[in-house]
């Protein structure tokens, strides 16, 4: 019993569960991590695809970006209309339930639920990936550290909602304030020089063109590029977690989720283009990241430059936290309606939705 509560602190009683609850500052980082952390490889996607373009193939990035950002803008309506008509959560599956039956339901929680176990796998091995590319001598223990930081998302989620957010809040702060930092320096060195900045580490020459502009060449970049969007859908699916009025709390958490996503995505393409930094080829031996070269245009390889690529690299492995906060309570939401069993609808000793936590962990381990 000691070890358990040393795990996972003491059992709450049910009517804690008002203190449990949590309000914007630590719901950015329980629901927002995911989309947030986006702006991480979302810019890249895009520039990916551009490659065979050469050096042209920059300036269509930032287009690209601002379509994505007006798609943000009408998926952020539709959520927060979600949220209010909706306040019980489910998000997707309770509003094609009660609109269009329980088979256009049950499909888009299948969607959903799939979506989650991907989020928590990709999430951990990306992050992990992003630190063997920094430190290759860890490749050998690659399973055993996607394992490892699975355990410890497991362990913090089942220590109760408002404990997640509170351990969350530094990391999803600290890349929040290093990438705000990045684009404020940067822009202040673009209106500086005239539009013409000196990059303090150049950035490689892009490859020649081994392709001439095609409108469907920029429709797959725009597409690859709206991974960005990923996560977006997660404040709608657990809106019971907030403090009251939950809706309006959800809302509001939504709504600074969506501006400083659409700020990031924006002041990237704008330095990407400023700064001529193209994406580099995936898998090649001299890859970087758009963000690890773009730090390093604008800040050199300092202090700056090594605490904002750690903050990128432990947002992406902490964006699986988005799938663990969602997963369990839309697995209580279908459950109540008959359709899992009932006990995913039972919480547990810290009041959360333990067996959704369970399954989401094994398959995200199978996965792994």
């Amino acid at each position: 019993m000691a070890l358990l509560d040393f795990l996972f602190g003491p059992p709450l009683r049910s009517d804690d569960d008002r203190e449990e609850r949590v309000g914007p500052a630590a719901g950015i980082p329980i629901f927002g991590l995911d989309a947030l952390s986006s702006a991480a490889y979302g810019p890249e996607a895009a520039l990916t695809l551009l490659i065979p373009l050469g050096a042209a193939g920059i300036a269509y990035i930032f287009p690209i970006s601002i379509s994505i950002v007006i798609l943000l803008g009408i998926v952020y309506f539709s959520y927060r209309q979600t949220i209010e008509a909706y306040p019980n959560g489910g998000g997707s599956y309770t509003v094609a339930t009660e609109n269009l039956g329980d088979g256009a339901g049950l499909l888009a929680a299948a969607a959903l639920m799939i979506d989650y176990v991907l989020t928590a796998a990709v999430g951990i091995s990306s992050g992990v990936g992003a630190l063997i590319s920094a430190i290759p001598s860890l490749q050998p223990h690659t399973i055993a550290l996607c394992l490892g930081i699975l355990l410890f998302l497991t362990v913090v989620n089942l220590r109760g909602v408002r404990e997640a957010g509170g351990f969350f809040m530094l990391p999803t702060y600290l890349f929040v304030v290093c990438l705000l930092g990045l684009i404020a320096i940067g822009v202040w060195q673009v209106l500086a020089t005239g539009g013409h900045p000196h990059a303090v580490i150049a950035p490689p020459a892009m490859p020649a063109a081994a392709a001439s502009f095609s409108a469907w060449l920029i429709v797959k970049a725009f597409a690859s590029g709206c991974t960005a969007m990923t996560g977006v859908e997660a404040v709608s699916n657990g809106v019971k977690a907030f403090r009251e009025p939950a809706a309006k709390s959800a809302q509001f958490t939504l709504t600074i989720i969506i501006a400083i996503l659409a700020v990031l995505l924006l002041g990237i393409a704008f330095l990407v283009r400023a700064y001529h930094v193209g994406a580099t080829e995936p898998g090649s031996s001299g890859y970087q990241s758009v963000l690890s070269l773009l730090l390093a245009a604008i800040t050199g390889r300092g202090w700056f430059y090594w605490v904002g690529i750690s903050s990128v690299i432990v947002v992406l492995a902490l964006s699986a936290n988005t799938a663990f906060a969602d997963f369990p309570r839309l697995c209580r939401v279908i459950s109540q309606n008959g359709y899992l069993p009932y006990s995913f609808s039972l919480r547990g000793r810290r009041l959360v939705y333990s067996q959704g936590i369970y399954v989401l962990t094994i398959l995200a381990a199978i996965l792994l």
